[in-house]
């Protein structure tokens, strides 16, 4: 990646003569089915900008409760696009379903101000484990959608995640939805960047806002060039990335029994449930951190990634850290 960056034939991306992104969009477009694509900093950015175009000032966003649209980007929407959302509990690791979505949009009454405008979903779903959505039930959701005339957009963040472990293409996907995004700064490796693609008109429109939202950029084709060998190269070797997941999930599991939800470890985040153990969250960030490994905190439990840069060596050091964390904190409880 970076060889190709210093290579990187480059132009001004705002006026849209930036051959490396030109190229990269156009790329993602054709692997998306969708007519165009356009390249931004950030996924988050995709969404809001998805979500502007999409959805009208105080109307309502249908989407799962612990989505990231609704929930880390809640503030942004509401500052931004005068938006509030419409928050659907699910029995299943964050999926949605079409039955909950044809309850959310059933007709409007007349005297009802809260009136839905968009749904999304979000795939693979990040807080529910990094569970992937089978490609029918996006359909399904797709169908209740179109009856009512809703538009559906699709966080894709790690959609290339939930393609390697159904099957299903990232375009059988895209064809579900109105519009989606992927970040190629997460599974596929590049070091910045998202990619939001739909209709000529829908990413017309967008582009309008990626000005108007302060993110044009000039030569962009230094990042665009790594965006393009992440494409080439990324979705092939995530199989690697679940499979450490799997190793590091089942690792935790034996040392802490009944900690991990190991039907949930299907791609590549791995949760860990801390609160049986007798002691706090932090306590457990803080001794792991001591034992050289960095952990977030998502959802009340402690939240791992497997991704290029981890290897097979580094998950062995991550259970041998997560077993010298549990026998401090252990001696600890016995003082």
């Amino acid at each position: 990646m970076r060889r190709a960056m210093a290579a990187a034939e480059v132009g001004d991306d705002l006026f849209g003569d930036d051959p490396t992104v030109n190229r990269l969009e156009e790329e993602a477009a054709g692997l998306t089915g969708k007519q165009a694509a356009l390249y931004l900093p950030t996924g988050t950015l995709c969404n809001e900008i998805a979500m502007h175009v999409l959805a009208r000032p105080g109307h309502l966003v249908v989407c799962e409760e612990n989505a990231h649209t609704c929930g880390h980007e809640a503030a942004s929407a509401a500052l931004l696009s005068g938006i509030a959302f419409r928050r659907l509990r699910t029995a299943c690791r964050g999926l949605l379903t079409a039955g909950q979505v044809a309850g959310a949009l059933s007709p409007d009454d007349p005297c009802d101000t809260n009136v839905v405008d968009l749904v999304t979903i979000e795939n693979t779903h990040q807080v529910g484990g990094g569970t992937p959505m089978p490609v029918e039930d996006a359909r399904a959701i797709a169908k209740v959608c179109a009856g009512h005339g809703v538009p559906l957009y699709l966080d894709g963040a790690r959609i290339f995640n939930a393609a390697a472990v159904t099957g299903a293409s990232v375009a059988d996907y895209a064809a579900c939805a109105d519009a989606l995004m992927f970040c190629l700064s997460k599974g596929l490796g590049a070091p910045i960047g998202s990619v939001l693609a739909g209709d000529i008109e829908f990413i017309a429109e967008a582009r309008r806002m990626k000005v108007l939202f302060g993110a044009g950029w000039r030569q962009a084709g230094v990042l665009a060039a790594a965006g393009l060998v992440a494409l080439d190269e990324g979705p092939g070797r995530l199989c690697e990335d679940h499979a450490n997941a799997r190793r590091l999930a089942e690792g935790v599991a034996e040392i802490l029994p009944g900690a991990v939800d190991l039907d949930g470890v299907q791609t590549n985040i791995v949760f860990t449930d801390v609160s049986g153990t007798g002691a706090s969250l932090s306590a457990w960030v803080t001794a792991l951190a001591t034992h050289g490994v960095l952990v977030t905190t998502v959802a009340g439990q402690v939240r791992m990634l497997t991704h290029r840069d981890i290897t097979p060596g580094d998950v062995d050091a991550a259970l041998a850290a997560w077993q010298q964390a549990a026998a401090s904190i252990a001696h600890l409880q016995r003082r």
